[in-house]
């Protein structure tokens, strides 16, 4: 598959403004690794090659566990996730699906028992910003291990 173009070559205030968006999530108040979690599930969800790849690299580089990285996929089957990291990752599935109705009302109820309403918040824009970052790379088609110079086949 080729890439189709970089918006960051041509459109640099668009992809800034979206890496405004990273800088803050790299503060919020929920922890790196959940935000990590949400993202390579909501990647793998959308289709997205490139970002499941960087996500999955970015858990491994911080010390996760290959188990639990394997299992994001089918988290509600795997035994290696605590009832917070539980509760984002249904909630990132309820709002990336976007399902008539929003996200239930049972799995907002879950995430507030776990998160504060400010960590809930972090959440909602962490869940936004990789579909839009999805929504990107799918569609320029960004090639898988760009970020990390990954030979890719030819």
């Amino acid at each position: 598959m080729t890439m189709r173009l970089r918006i960051r070559d041509l459109q640099p205030a668009a992809y800034q403004a979206m890496m405004g968006l990273e800088k803050y999530l790299a503060t919020c108040p929920v922890p790196k690794r959940t935000l990590d979690l949400i993202k390579l599930r909501a990647s793998q969800m959308n289709g997205c090659a490139f970002c499941t790849d960087m996500h999955a690299f970015d858990l491994k580089d911080d010390g996760e566990t290959d188990e639990r990285i394997f299992a994001v996929a089918v988290w509600r089957d795997a035994p290696w996730f605590t009832p917070a990291e539980r509760a984002a990752l249904a909630l990132t599935e309820e709002a990336t699906r976007m399902a008539p109705g929003g996200v239930s009302d049972e799995v907002w109820a879950e995430a507030e028992e776990h998160y504060e309403p400010a960590a809930l918040a972090g959440l909602v824009a962490a869940i936004a910003a990789i579909n839009a970052w999805n929504v990107i790379n799918v569609t320029l088609r960004t090639t898988p291990g760009l970020l990390r110079n990954a030979a890719v086949p030819a």
